[in-house]
């Protein structure tokens, strides 16, 4: 059966963030199979939105009690959460659906006590409103989405994006999510520890921009070792060059950058595939299976053989 998803609306809401859950986990590839997305509200009906027009919301929040994701896309910080819309969430929570809190939606999540002692992310711009409010959460202003299991909270608009494919690929496995971001025209993949706000977002559209040729060369040799003064070299670049406009482009490093990359194409060995867990760390670039179990646990908290066994694509 299709996992069913509750995406709360309120008066005021942006019809982006409303429209992110369904774009992402209601995609083509997925083919409604997957999930089912609906949308609730404290009072269904006819609601106003920001662009000046009306959406019309079908259900109540009774649909929380059958909810296995419940989405909240974002609050308006100018309102207390009611206080029915609190009792929902923490019901439907302590029911064991997973709650993900896009953008200002953390403000909702951390208002129904679940992150109390706990990390959130949300919209830079936001973090010192819900630190203020909240000083029982560890707010992180500098990262796209944080996933605590149960919980999950991102920054706004691109990042609930991200964050909604994150939930694909965590329920579904990478091969998935990185069909549905190729439908939606997505990256495939940024991690959640990637930062918010990056000086230069995009690269030269001409080949001389040297990040853009280090990852392009790196993204063809995963399987080889790659030490950065050989990356930079191919790059034409210093390594203190690279290591600096590495981190301008893109908010990490170039070995956070390169890790990430090879445990995306592990996943996807893993799911597709059955060669043995040490063909699949050589592969990937890991060198041996005890490396890459040692990623796993320290990244999925998981081992491969498991999620292979969880993901396995029929």
């Amino acid at each position: 059966m299709p996992r069913l998803v509750a995406v709360v609306a309120f008066d005021g809401i942006s019809p982006f963030l409303l429209a992110v859950p369904q774009a992402v986990l209601g995609a083509r590839p997925l083919r409604g199979a997957a999930y089912d997305v609906q949308v609730c509200a404290s009072s269904p009906g006819s609601l106003p939105t920001e662009a000046g027009y009306e959406v019309t919301v079908p259900h109540g929040l009774d649909l929380l009690e059958r909810a296995d994701l419940v989405v909240l896309p974002s609050w308006d910080l100018t309102r207390e959460p009611p206080a029915d819309l609190l009792d929902a969430v923490r019901a439907a929570h302590a029911r064991g659906a997973r709650v993900v809190g896009l953008c200002l939606g953390a403000f909702v999540v951390a208002a129904a006590g679940l992150l109390d002692g706990r990390e959130a992310a949300t919209h830079w711009h936001a973090a010192e409103a819900l630190a203020r409010r909240h000083p029982s959460v560890r707010v992180r202003p500098d990262v796209l989405w944080s996933d605590l299991g149960d919980v999950v909270t991102s920054a706004g608009v691109a990042a609930a994006l991200d964050c909604c494919l994150h939930v694909v690929r965590t329920d579904l496995g990478a091969h998935v999510a990185a069909e549905v971001a190729r439908s939606l025209v997505l990256a495939p993949h940024r991690d959640g520890s990637q930062a918010q706000f990056v000086p230069v977002p995009v690269a030269p559209a001409d080949g001389t921009d040297p990040v853009a040729r280090a990852m392009a060369w790196a993204a063809q040799r995963l399987d080889e070792p790659l030490d950065l003064d050989t990356w930079a070299a191919h790059a034409h670049v210093s390594r203190r060059t690279l290591t600096r406009q590495f981190r301008a482009r893109t908010g990490t490093s170039p070995s956070a950058w390169l890790l990430e990359q090879r445990l995306a194409r592990a996943r996807a060995l893993l799911e597709r595939g059955d060669e043995p867990v040490e063909v699949v760390a050589r592969r990937s670039g890991f060198g041996s299976s005890a490396s890459l179990r040692a990623h796993f646990a320290r990244r999925f908290r998981t081992s491969p053989r498991q999620h292979r066994a969880a993901f396995r694509q029929e």
